[in-house]
């Protein structure tokens, strides 16, 4: 009997199920003055002395400057300096929008001092050569809210000291809403979130073709209103993924619907170990992994959040209004991910091979491939914990002992510490992306001899729990022993040992 997923189970009490972008950050860097050796060649290549470096940067600020007062005056604004550190931009972007409407057009100016890279001149005494090193410093940013027709709310971040970074911010459901207005599709947005879509399917459809080239040619039309220096140095800002989360909403019909989340969210706290992290996110983990892995649980003011995280990728899910269920993953670093495609090496020659993925916006793609299996996997985990179905009839059919070729084969006791140990050790996140050896099994359990794992593994094949690749000694998880593990886990850890450990009990 197979597991059904909350999508299934819940069918009739759900609006519908969306996937789609949330929040997209993009970093804009001009090339070659990003990195210290390009704009040091490129102050030799101007004939500009290193120690000049100041002076050659000092009116592109003032241009950057000038541009945002007379932007400002022409939109009939006041760019606003923020002071306090606890000041939330949003919200006064929110209370604005209140009094403006959604028409497309400028919104509002800010203005901040941040930190922001820099270069320092340096003499290098041995070599008696002059060059710029990396650095870090403060500088005044501005923060161009505008709606767009096509991306909604967006904000674009610009730094006015070399190298003249920007940041370009947009939310993927508002990129929708536009798609489906387009389409005459009635809709209900609340925030960041559709609490209805007449169309779920075409809505699905729409948020799978996000076009690159449209938004690319979008954001070096942004960079030369707000960024004039484009113009000036005759450069184009290169555009790369800074930070990308990609949601998929259980949208339900009313908030009763989601009684079971809570319940459900303190037995995750208990399931899921670092390998199903590394499992839910297609990562195999290994010994030496350096990164920090782990589980939180936050209780806030606005929701329960559980969140998964491996270095610089999350999987998380909380609710929304009491009435959206949201997985959501969280990249960082896109080339945490890797992805099928042309590699040039340093020899000049080229091949197709797995590669970590560039962290161009052209990868965006791809990535959304990998994050909607990321989300997938952790929808089929959460399901195999909450579906109760998961329980008698299974039991039932395990516990007994069967017969292949002459041979017995005994049932599982759950209760046992080594069958219990066994299953565990299926649901290591390295067996489900590899699959399991006997020797991988062996080392695992050191204790027992070669003979017995071969027996372990042939029961677990028995009672249909573990398939075999064929022409390779390789076993998988089957549908059946998944769903097993997990029984096996939420019996014992969750319900018969901590009540055995409740002196009230006992």
């Amino acid at each position: 009997m197979e597991t059904k997923l909350l999508t299934e189970k819940y069918s009739d009490q759900l609006q519908g199920v969306l996937n789609c972008y949330d929040r997209v950050i993009i970093s804009g860097n001009l090339q070659p003055f990003c990195y210290a050796q390009g704009m040091t060649n490129y102050l030799y290549q101007h004939q500009i002395r290193i120690f000049d470096y100041t002076r050659f940067a000092e009116p592109l600020t003032d241009e950057i400057r000038a541009n945002a007062e007379r932007i400002a005056q022409e939109n009939g604004l006041t760019i606003e300096y923020i002071r306090k550190k606890n000041f939330r931009q949003e919200k006064r972007i929110h209370d604005i929008l209140k009094k403006r409407g959604d028409q497309p057009g400028l919104v509002h100016i800010f203005s901040v001092l941040e930190t922001c890279s820099s270069y320092r001149p340096w003499h290098d005494k041995k070599t008696g050569k002059n060059f710029l090193k990396s650095d870090t410093g403060k500088c005044l940013h501005y923060y161009f809210y505008f709606i767009d027709p096509d991306l909604g709310l967006c904000f674009l971040r610009v730094s006015t000291w070399c190298p003249f970074t920007v940041e370009f911010y947009f939310n993927g459901h508002a990129w929708l809403a536009s798609q489906l207005k387009e389409r005459g599709i009635p809709f209900e947005l609340r925030d960041n979130a559709f609490t209805n879509i007449s169309d779920f399917a075409t809505a699905n459809q729409l948020s799978e073709h996000l076009n690159v080239e449209q938004l690319h040619a979008k954001l070096d039309e942004f960079a030369q209103r707000y960024c004039p220096i484009v113009q000036t140095l005759q450069h184009q800002y290169q555009w790369s993924l800074r930070q990308v989360e990609y949601a998929t909403d259980l949208v339900f019909k009313q908030p009763k619907h989601l009684a079971f989340y809570l319940p459900l969210l303190y037995l995750l706290v208990l399931c899921v170990k670092p390998d199903n992290i590394a499992t839910f996110l297609g990562q195999k983990l290994h010994g030496n992994f350096q990164g920090e892995i782990g589980t939180r649980l936050n209780v806030r003011k606005w929701g329960t959040r559980i969140k998964h995280f491996m270095g610089p990728v999350s999987i998380k899910m909380y609710d929304k209004f009491g009435l959206i269920l949201r997985i959501e993953t969280t990249v960082n670093a896109v080339s945490f991910f890797q992805q099928y495609r042309e590699v040039h090496h340093r020899n000049g020659e080229r091949e197709k091979c797995w590669a970590k993925m560039k962290k161009t916006i052209y990868s965006l793609a791809p990535l959304q491939e990998v994050l909607v299996a990321a989300n997938r996997r952790y929808l089929a985990f959460i399901s195999e914990i909450e579906t109760p179905e998961v329980g008698v009839s299974l039991l039932n059919q395990l516990t007994h002992r069967r017969v292949e070729n002459q041979h017995s084969y005994k049932g599982f006791n759950f209760l046992a510490e080594e069958d219990a140990a066994l299953l565990r050790a299926l649901l290591r996140g390295e067996f489900t992306i590899s699959g399991l050896t006997h020797k991988a099994l062996h080392q695992l359990f050191p204790d027992k001899t070669g003979g017995q794992i071969s027996r372990s593994l042939k029961r677990l094949r028995v009672h249909g729990l573990l398939k075999k690749v064929g022409h390779h000694y390789k076993y998988y998880l089957t549908n059946l022993g998944r769903q097993v593990a997990a029984m096996a886990l939420k019996l014992r850890e969750m319900s018969i040992i901590p009540t055995l450990a409740n002196p009230a009990t006992a």
